[in-house]
């Protein structure tokens, strides 16, 4: 007994220590802060003062279609902010009850609290209770969860049960009671304390636990959500039922004694009696927000989109973690009905579990002011469950490290038509075999072959890109310069994949090449070929490009960006430019016009595909057979698909339904761009073209003729 109540004796000595300081440091004025200044959120805590208001509240982003439906959401904090009004008095009272009954009466420092809690020390050696107000649990919280973010050094930081933690907290709460109103700081705190299962605030809170927002709540549901602040993981009504309802009652008890329920104590004790008798109440489901690209929406199909949003918007100066406390809303250019379209598509031809094989594809809306990216989808689904078909990879909008093929023929006539090396309807010579002796092979001179026999030792440019033979375009590169075809490929649209890798489709590390740099560096005559990083999107883009008039514009996906204030937010994005003449963006779309009529590598899927619009298009297939391609376009939506080996070891891809890998023997037949790639496209763009006007191509200038 003695032991016990000398140890009382020391708590109350310690408590009236600490009033006594806590009274002396109110006295001082404020001091600039704790510790010097740092970007980290654990130093910001010391710093702050009592501007505590000027903070923002972490919020959600919500990503929405180009119809305004929800597509994902972005957060740290799942938080809906509620005005006073908003708060259903029950709220209020509950909170009030348990936390801080005497909030009302107190400057933001209960001393009457902090002297009970040491005369209880004093007496039965309890430990310190009641002495932190709510207005101080605001300071806390908003320390924790506003200025340090929620991140474990920040949180420990404004939670540290130290004397100069405490005499800040106190300092910061005096403060506030004299720049805020007593309304303004329980909303505040009601707005920024955390719930458990990821909620932040009551708005968050009333909607996961009970499907409903805070101005209704009722007794024993505002009585439940005001006892998780306690303790909201070891309170989880979700799982934790019983310990939950007994918090949660508790909290009735205390709301009883505080006079929420009436003066009269026998009709008090009725209707205290008649809310514990409830149930637990909470959604059988919690109505958990999703976070991230498997959110809302249809996240497996949707998600190749939303990644490739949030690397564009961290480009444009709205990096991830801004986003995920920002409270934005991203308009965006995804067409649901042309992802969903492509996705179809796309895993007809290849099943999403089909072993080492991915086939992707890229939908871009052409125009002479912005390209619209309508859809990225892939015969995966997006997610981690590779055994499920799941590739979180951005398979449509990455540079993959595969080669595209004979779709890079149409850079080499590009630049021909422009130098005036070749004109449409003028032959070239396409021999069987060709040995160049200005690129380099292993023995000597560079040779090439045809893949295919029954070629014309001559045809016409617009015969060349509709059966692609491959001595025809490795002689023209000759003729017009490594060089210019390089430039070409990054003008048209393939930017990234030529400035922004390395010819191995990596990262740029200090002192490596670009592949473009690479490839003019190696004088690799093999370019035409196709056999380089490629991205699928910024195939379809120069698709895009080619039918815009020759306008070049970023791939982009959104449409506008506001704040939480509804206000625009400008986005760094790159500006378009007039990559190729409309002449010549003209001409090269006529000589693309072919490879879907007969005779055509792509003749065969379009036939089956009941395709009759006019079109460009390009089939590309690699030597190897480990990727296979085709880009095409109308005036009104222009496309990539690459059908690639996404496994560890790469190996050919066969030319089965559905495609398989079957190793890399010599003399194993592979698919085609025209067997694959090809009909993915067909299948996606002839329900997307059904009400679209019949648009054709621009003539061609009698100049490339």
């Amino acid at each position: 007994m003695f032991a016990a109540r000398a140890t009382g004796l020391v708590k109350l000595a310690g408590l009236c220590l600490v009033a006594g300081v806590l009274v002396a440091a109110l006295l001082f004025p404020v001091v600039g802060g704790m510790g010097l200044a740092s970007n980290r959120a654990a130093d910001t805590v010391d710093q702050t003062s009592g501007e505590l208001t000027k903070a923002e509240l972490p919020l959600v982003t919500t990503v929405l279609d180009m119809n305004q439906q929800p597509i994902a959401y972005l957060y740290d904090q799942y938080r809906i902010p509620v005005p006073s009004e908003g708060i259903a008095d029950t709220m209020k009272a509950a909170i009030i009850a348990i936390e801080d009954k005497r909030f009302f009466e107190h400057k933001g420092v209960d001393w009457q609290g902090i002297a009970r809690a040491a005369a209880k020390a004093g007496v039965d050696g309890g430990a310190s209770q009641g002495a932190s107000t709510l207005t101080q649990q605001y300071v806390k919280n908003y320390l924790a969860f506003v200025v340090g973010k929620g991140e474990k050094e920040a949180y420990e930081k404004a939670t540290e049960a130290t004397l100069g933690r405490k005499i800040s907290e106190a300092r910061i709460a005096t403060q506030l009671e004299q720049k805020m109103t007593k309304d303004e700081i329980l909303t505040g705190y009601l707005n920024i304390v955390p719930f458990g299962n990821g909620t932040y605030g009551v708005g968050a809170a009333a909607k996961t636990y009970f499907g409903t927002t805070p101005d209704k709540l009722t007794v024993p549901q505002a009585a439940m959500l005001a006892g998780l602040v306690n303790e909201p993981s070891r309170l989880n009504p979700g799982a934790a039922v019983e310990p939950a309802i007994k918090r949660r009652n508790t909290v009735i008890d205390k709301m009883r004694e505080n006079g929420a329920f009436g003066a009269d104590p026998k009709v008090a004790e009725e209707k205290a009696a008649e809310y514990k008798a409830e149930g637990i109440g909470v959604v059988p489901d919690l109505k958990l927000l999703p976070n991230g690209c498997v959110g809302a929406g249809d996240g497996p199909v949707y998600g190749f989109f939303c990644s490739y949003l949030i690397d564009y918007l961290e480009k444009a100066g709205l990096p991830l973690d801004e986003l995920k406390r920002g409270g934005y809303t991203i308009h965006t250019t995804m067409d649901p009905v042309a992802t969903r379209a492509a996705k179809d598509a796309a895993e007809g031809q290849v099943p999403k579990d089909q072993e080492g094989i991915a086939n992707a594809m890229a939908i871009v809306q052409p125009g002479g002011d912005k390209h619209r990216v309508r859809a990225l989808a892939a015969n995966r689904d997006f997610g981690n469950n590779a055994e499920a078909g799941q590739s979180a990879y951005p398979l449509p909008s990455e540079v993959t490290r595969f080669g595209t093929g004979s779709t890079y023929k149409v850079f080499t006539a590009a630049a021909a038509l422009e130098k005036g090396v070749a004109r449409l309807d003028k032959q070239i010579d396409t021999p069987k075999t060709y040995t160049s002796k200005i690129y380099k092979g292993e023995r000597g001179g560079y040779t090439v072959k045809n893949a295919a026999e029954g070629y014309k030792d001559k045809m016409t440019l617009t015969e060349a890109l509709a059966t692609s033979p491959n001595t025809g375009f490795v002689i023209l590169e000759e003729q017009v310069g490594l060089n210019n075809v390089v430039d070409m490929a990054s003008r048209l649209g393939l930017r990234e994949s030529m400035n922004g890798v390395t010819a191995k489709g990596e990262p740029i590390k200090p002192g490596e090449q670009s592949q473009g740099e690479t490839v003019k560096s190696e004088n690799r005559g093999s370019f035409t070929l196709g056999v380089g990083p490629t991205s699928i999107l910024e195939l379809a883009n120069v698709a895009a490009t080619i039918v815009s008039s020759g306008t070049w514009c970023p791939p982009t996906p959104v449409e506008s960006v506001t704040d939480r204030n509804g206000k625009p937010v400008a986005l760094k994005e790159a500006p378009c430019d007039q990559a190729v003449s409309p002449e010549l963006a003209a001409a090269l779309a006529n000589g693309l016009s072919a490879d879907t009529k007969t005779g055509g590598t792509a003749a065969g899927a379009a036939g089956n595909a009941g395709w009759n619009r006019p079109m460009i298009g390009k089939t590309g297939t690699t030597e190897d057979h480990w990727s296979v391609a085709f880009l095409g376009a109308t005036p009104h939506l222009a496309g990539a698909v690459m059908t690639f080996t996404d496994g560890v070891s790469p190996q050919v891809i066969c030319n089965t339904t559905p495609p398989r890998l079957c190793g890399n023997a010599p003399g194993t037949t592979g698919v085609f761009g025209g067997s694959v790639a090809a009909p993915t496209w067909f299948n996606a763009m002839k329900p997307l073209h059904e009400n679209l006007p019949p648009t054709g191509l621009p003539p061609a200038d009698p100049r490339f003729r």
